[in-house]
């Protein structure tokens, strides 16, 4: 069964509509939606195609999904909260929020720590799914992990283990978690459907995921990343290997907090937040100035091979993989999510889907629609 594309578009952007239809008619895209606020005013908002492979149930504009590292960016800019409270500075020792931190001995700073460059890219022990869910043991075990570098000296992404990160220092400075604090702090004043840590009743909004060896068509021509993984690739992702379906979309996943994977929402949702920024009612300019402040230059990322350009647990504009304004910044996903602001353009720009893919090459989804979207500028 097939789905119409549901939603508004606004004169001038209908090109964005058709790129986005042209996913589904390729077969490439199973179910996903697309949200584009300009100067705080939604010019594209799209849906697609189903929840499920089947192609049974549509996917409406309350359907949620999980973007793994999309998640990264508002999680980020909760945090960066704390800079307009008074209560953090990135420039601070950890060491004086978190003694029990052993890569925070030599003077690491909350900035290095959550831009990846704090050497907790992983850990020596095997973990389980399972053992994400367990806030306490993670904790205690990044705590006495040796880093896998001099911390401060170099960056390899935190895959899974960023979320800790962050979320540890909330807990200990604030009193409450990063998932209370981005719900009331970011998502809550600008009606963003978008959540870390799931209720009940909201799981039952969420489209399964449908991992890359699952895609109804495989793209096996398609030109992969020009570079190879880096050496610690495998530590950070790989430990534990989750997998899409079995794991990621289970109800302990949806209900857990992980706030470098587990994120749910809908595109909007995405979008909201990010021009929830860029309209200042989020972030005052010094914190938000603090946020995209570039940590992380274009060095050879660790655990990825290639160059990230990094703020404070934002990715900035890097090869264009947020279009073609060197201002750009947000957090991009595995499997194909992606949610950024441009405040050249005054752009926010979300696209969430449940297929994930790895044969995409250099032209993404993503890529396409954000292409059609800055050709209607």
């Amino acid at each position: 069964m097939t789905h119409p594309i549901l939603g508004a578009t606004a004169s001038g952007f209908e090109p964005v509509r058709e790129a986005f239809a042209q996913l589904f008619r390729e077969g490439i895209e199973v179910g996903a939606s697309l949200s584009i606020y300009r100067a705080g005013e939604p010019v594209v908002n799209l849906r697609g195609g189903s929840i499920d492979l089947a192609g049974e149930q549509p996917w409406t504009e309350t359907t949620l999904v999980n973007v793994y590292s999309t998640t990264k960016g508002p999680a980020a800019i909760a945090f960066a909260t704390l800079l307009d409270d008074g209560l953090i500075d990135y420039e601070a020792p950890v060491r004086r929020f978190w003694p029990e931190l052993s890569a925070a001995a030599d003077g690491l700073t909350v900035g290095d720590l959550i831009s990846h460059r704090g050497g907790l890219c992983g850990v020596d022990e095997s973990l389980s799914v399972e053992d994400l869910y367990d806030w306490p043991k993670m904790t205690r075990l990044l705590e006495v992990q040796t880093p896998f570098w001099t911390p401060g000296t170099a960056s390899g992404y935190h895959a899974v283990t960023w979320g800790y990160l962050p979320g540890e220092l909330i807990r200990r400075v604030a009193g409450e978690t990063l998932s209370r604090r981005l719900q009331e702090r970011i998502c809550a004043p600008v009606h963003s459907d978008f959540h870390l840590g799931l209720a009940d009743a909201d799981c039952d909004r969420v489209a399964p995921l449908i991992g890359p060896n699952r895609a109804r068509i495989r793209r096996e021509n398609e030109t992969q990343s020009k570079s190879a993984p880096g050496p610690l690739h495998a530590l950070a992702l790989q430990n534990p290997l989750i997998r899409p379906y079995q794991d990621a979309s289970s109800r302990l996943w949806q209900q857990a907090e992980i706030a470098a994977s587990n994120g749910h929402g809908t595109a909007e949702g995405v979008a909201r937040i990010y021009a929830g920024v860029l309209s200042g009612r989020l972030l005052s300019p010094v914190a938000l100035a603090a946020l995209l402040e570039e940590r992380v230059g274009l060095e050879p990322d660790l655990v990825l091979g290639h160059p990230i350009r990094r703020g404070a647990g934002v990715i900035l504009n890097t090869a264009g993989m947020f279009g073609p304004s060197a201002e750009a910044w947000g957090h991009s996903g595995a499997g194909g999510s992606t949610g950024f602001a441009d405040p050249a353009t005054g752009t926010a720009f979300a696209y969430v889907m449940n297929q994930m893919r790895d044969d995409e090459g250099e032209r993404t989804r993503a890529g396409r629609l954000i292409e059609a979207y800055y050709g209607c500028l």
